[in-house]
């Protein structure tokens, strides 16, 4: 079992999660079960799927859930882009800097798994 507390993406994505529950907090109240919502899911599911890969037996089941926190990355990274179009967000330049710093991070701890799994192939 891994810890994933101790991994650098995993806390990042968490700091993610306040920055967004922050970021929603003001958008309009006909948005609470709608964008709001959408976007708080799609950042928890980020560092929470990392947790669930990293507690899962082996690495491809591992890097499985690191690619789907990838696409809750990309998710989220679209729905930021979107409240900014409907000018419910002024300044996403820290956010989107942060997705993509983190989408970094995953592609990069994906490809180290990767090329640690084919290593160890017979």
């Amino acid at each position: 079992m891994r810890k994933h507390q101790e991994l650098r993406v995993w806390q990042q994505s968490m700091d993610l999660v306040e920055q967004i529950y922050t970021l929603t907090k003001h958008f309009p109240s006909e948005e609470r079960y709608g964008l709001t919502s959408q976007m708080r899911r799609c950042a928890v599911s980020i560092p929470s799927n990392i947790a669930e890969g990293a507690a899962r037996g082996s690495t491809l089941e591992f890097i499985r859930f690191l690619h789907i926190a990838q696409g809750s990355l990309s998710e989220l990274e679209t729905q930021v882009l979107i409240a900014r179009r409907l000018s419910y967000l002024s300044d996403i330049t820290a956010c989107i800097n942060n997705i993509q710093q983190i989408s970094s991070q995953l592609g990069g701890l994906i490809k180290h798994l990767k090329s640690r799994q084919n290593s160890t192939a017979p």
